[in-house]
């Protein structure tokens, strides 16, 4: 059986790909470090100190968009991109879960 097939990621700049992937994974370690779901604390500090390294990409990825001119961030298409990569499950995981209790917080 073969995996099934992914739709293609849109055409994207150098600096788009690099502005996408930065914040997913700026993304992936804040649902890491989440306090209501990280398991332990070693591991939310390790997601936490990883996190200066990739927000420092994040902006470097926007700083040469905005260099080579690309002022406009095209939402649509970043967002499809987002989807293929699986964007909105790994962003799920900063949201607050929802409360399973049934009784008052």
């Amino acid at each position: 059986m073969t995996a099934p097939e992914h739709p293609p990621l849109p055409a994207l700049t150098r600096a788009e790909g690099a502005f996408v992937d930065s914040w997913l994974e700026v993304v992936d370690l804040v649902g890491r470090a989440h306090p209501a779901r990280a398991s332990h604390t070693y591991s939310a500090l390790r997601a936490a100190q990883a996190l200066v390294g990739r927000a420092t990409a994040l902006r470097d990825a926007l700083t040469s968009m905005q260099e080579r001119g690309e002022t406009d961030v095209h939402a649509h298409t970043l967002a499809r991109a987002l989807r293929v990569l699986d964007g909105e499950r790994r962003a799920s995981r900063v949201t607050v879960p929802q409360n399973r209790d049934t009784g008052p917080i």
